[in-house]
């Protein structure tokens, strides 16, 4: 009995431990909002002000342990870019169609400052939203509205292209292409805005589009193949671009209802994607349309009607192959709802997260919760669950070519410091993203450090190579030093050779195993 306890016991820590070890790899992003100014840049703010103040918020997030960011580039067919298509926004100076002054590409810097953190940038854009309010926006003379009136649709107080005008498709897909073609984007990503969300007592005003149509389908499954049909063209698009641009959807958190569907999630939700934005997620997975998905599950664990655990298992049970990003609601932190207001709450979520093998990582809503550290989130994600450096996984499908292990040339002088020059291997085809430094000591399991990410010391955005020092601190351990390099799809490389460090007689010097 006394050895069944024990052994139980044990079961029961290995259990606790693996459940809550940090996985090597894991997505783990923050949306930056524009639209409104919600998150970025600050209103009114000059040039040199708006680049400060996102080297500010991506060192932020940094720090905190992530690995990208989803930035809202195209809120209202308009640009944070310059654009042959659609006018500056005017979320960037304040009016529409006035580029900032002094002159820069805020998506290029954006993508700069990004990629030299070692993080992604995924370029996030809102299909179909034209006018964000028709009564206040600014609406520049070469706006799309202006051009083109009859490709949109006015619902409550903003206008949407019109999914059944296949002109107005197209000009969103140009739009994207333009986008990859040009810049140097992670990923494309949009949001759960395809159909708007129903105005109690209004029917959206697509009438005459679904007539014209001549379609054969009833109304709703119409609307759906509307929105089939651009998802699928956008994916052709931006692999036809450049096939290692990732394409993903942040949808609503529940596809259908379980009363609607025996397929559908055990939620209670007013509005979903399949039956009221006319978004069929699982179908876009199934047909490998796009290459992740980021449900928005904005709502607490245990919640009368959209559980968050629910919702979590049966995502990962439909998946079909692509990865899925949990989307967590952390900008309602300080609301009415108790939950929220619970510092475990974001702990026990990542914690369940782990637990499912199709669930690879996280994005929060938004990037501004974080300046106000939020029940503490910061610090917990800080020193607990995002405390060691993760790698974005690799997406097999898209490529599953890995770099060869970079060369490493050694030696060490004779006030204790190591002198390692790391270069690319000359046969390399694929392009290098960064590389990566783990460093311990003899006293580590050398069997196990490559898969822990604890042994990671820092990466390095270089990928023609670079040189690095170390002064030898202690007199007790011989270092290990192990270098590998991570492709543009985060495929990595073998291990390079190790390369021990030991005191033997009072003075360093190299040992090859």
């Amino acid at each position: 009995m006394k050895r069944s306890i024990i052994f139980l016991s044990l079961l029961t820590l290995f259990s606790f431990q693996f459940l809550n070890a940090q996985p090597k790899y894991e997505f783990r992003g923050v949306w930056i909002a524009t639209v409104d100014n919600i998150d970025w840049p600050p209103r009114g703010a000059s040039t040199e002000a708006q680049k400060a103040d996102f080297i500010r918020q991506l060192d932020m997030h940094k720090r905190n342990g992530m690995n990208a960011v989803i930035v809202q580039v195209r809120p209202s067919a308009d640009a944070f870019y310059p654009s042959q298509y659609e006018p500056w926004s005017q979320w960037l100076t304040g009016v529409q169609g006035k580029p900032p002054s002094p002159y820069y590409d805020p998506l290029q810097f954006m993508i700069e400052e990004t990629h030299k953190r070692g993080m992604e940038f995924h370029a996030w854009l809102n299909p179909y939203r034209a006018n964000f309010n028709i009564n206040t926006a600014s609406i520049a003379s070469n706006h799309i509205t202006r051009i083109h009136p009859e490709w949109f649709l006015t619902y409550g107080d903003k206008k949407y292209f019109d999914p059944g005008n296949k002109q107005a498709q197209q000009f969103v897909v140009n739009v994207v292409r333009d986008i990859v073609k040009r810049y140097d984007v992670d990923a494309i990503h949009m949001d759960d805005y395809f159909y708007p969300y129903r105005i109690p007592g209004k029917e959206f005003p697509d009438e005459a589009s679904y007539r014209n149509s001549g379609s054969t389908l009833n109304k709703e499954d119409w609307r759906r193949s509307n929105t089939d049909s651009i998802i699928q063209t956008l994916s052709l698009v931006i692999k036809q671009e450049r096939k290692e641009c990732k394409f993903g959807i942040s949808p609503f958190s529940v596809w259908r209802n379980k009363d609607k569907d025996p397929d559908g999630s055990d939620s209670r939700a007013g509005q979903t994607n399949y039956d009221d934005l006319y978004a069929d997620i699982l179908l876009w997975l199934k047909k490998g349309w796009i290459d992740y998905v980021t449900p928005q599950l904005y709502l607490v664990i245990g919640h009368d009607k959209i559980a968050y655990e629910k919702l979590l298992e049966w995502w990962n049970r439909h998946s079909y192959g692509r990865q899925v990003y949990i989307g967590h609601g952390i900008y309602r932190a300080g609301g009415k709802e108790a939950g929220w207001n619970d510092p475990n709450q974001i702990p026990d979520q990542i914690k369940l997260l782990r637990q499912y093998p199709n669930i690879q990582g996280s994005i929060y809503f938004s990037s501004k919760s974080f300046d106000r550290n939020p029940n503490g989130w910061n610090d917990s994600l800080r020193n607990e669950y995002y405390k060691y450096p993760a790698l974005v996984p690799p997406m097999r499908w898209v490529d599953n070519e890995k770099p060869w292990p970079p060369i490493v040339e050694r030696s060490i002088t004779r006030n204790s410091v190591v002198q390692l020059n790391i270069r690319p291997d000359p046969r390399n085809d694929v392009e290098i993203k960064y590389y990566v430094v783990y460093e311990y000591t003899t006293e580590s399991n050398s069997e196990t450090f490559g898969n822990e990410p604890k042994y990671i010391s820092r990466f390095v955005v270089s990928p023609q190579g670079f040189k690095m020092t170390d002064t030898l601190s202690s007199a007790h351990f011989s270092y290990r030093y192990l270098i590998t390099a991570v492709g543009r799809n985060n495929n990595e490389s073998d291990l390079s050779e190790i390369a021990i460090l030991e005191q033997p007689g009072g003075e360093w010097c190299f040992y090859q195993p």
